[in-house]
C-alpha cells in the first residue's frame, strides 16, 4: 500500500483539493481510503442513538453496522495517548493508495497546499517531505515543483507517478 499525504494550514484547502483528487485518483481505477487529522476533538456519534448510550455506558468500543456502512469507534479513556499515524494506518484495510490529510510533523512524502490569501509562511523550505506544492497563485522561493491547485487531474498524475502506481 502506497502512502502520500497533502499537508498544510488550516485553511488552505486541504480537504477541497481531497475531494476532488480522490475521484481523479478512483478513475484511473485506484482503491483509495484516507486518514484525517482533526486537531479538536470531534464525533459522529450523536445523543439518543443506541451506539452513544453505548459508550456513555463506558464502552471502550463500539461497532455499529448496516447494509450500507459499518464504524468502529473506539473511546480514549483514563489518559490513553492519541494513536500515531503508524498505529491507525495499520488499522486501515489494505489499497492502493492511502491518503493522509494533516499530520505535517510526519515522515511520509506529501504535497503542501499553500494559498497566499491564508497569510501563513511555506513550510516546504523547512520539510524534506515535501516534495511539491499546489497553489492558485505563484510562489516566491519555492524549491520543489509548483503544481496548479485547480488541476486535480495533475496533482492526481504527479502522486500516481510519485508513488509508481502507474
Amino acid at each position: 500500500m502506497k502512502i502520500f499525504g497533502l499537508t498544510g494550514w488550516s485553511g488552505s484547502g486541504k480537504t477541497s483539493l481531497m475531494v476532488r483528487l480522490i475521484p481523479a485518483l478512483t478513475g484511473r481505477g485506484l482503491r483509495v481510503s484516507t486518514v484525517k487529522h482533526a486537531h479538536k476533538g470531534f464525533d459522529i456519534d450523536h445523543p439518543g442513538k443506541d451506539s452513544h448510550n453505548h459508550r456513555l455506558a463506558g464502552a471502550t468500543e463500539v461497532l455499529v453496522s448496516s447494509p450500507l456502512r459499518w464504524a468502529l469507534m473506539h473511546e480514549l479513556r483514563d489518559g490513553e495517548p492519541e494513536l500515531s499515524l503508524d498505529q491507525l494506518i495499520a488499522k486501515v484495510a489494505p489499497v492502493d493508495l492511502l491518503l493522509i490529510e494533516g499530520f505535517k510533523r510526519d515522515r511520509h512524502e506529501k504535497i503542501e497546499v499553500w494559498r497566499a490569501d491564508v497569510d501563513k509562511p511555506l513550510i516546504a523550505p523547512e520539510d524534506p517531505t515535501i516534495v511539491a506544492v499546489a497553489s492558485d497563485s505563484e510562489v516566491a522561493g519555492c524549491p520543489v515543483p509548483l503544481l496548479d491547485l485547480n488541476d486535480a487531474d495533475a496533482i492526481a498524475a504527479f502522486i500516481v507517478a510519485r508513488c509508481g502506481l502507474g
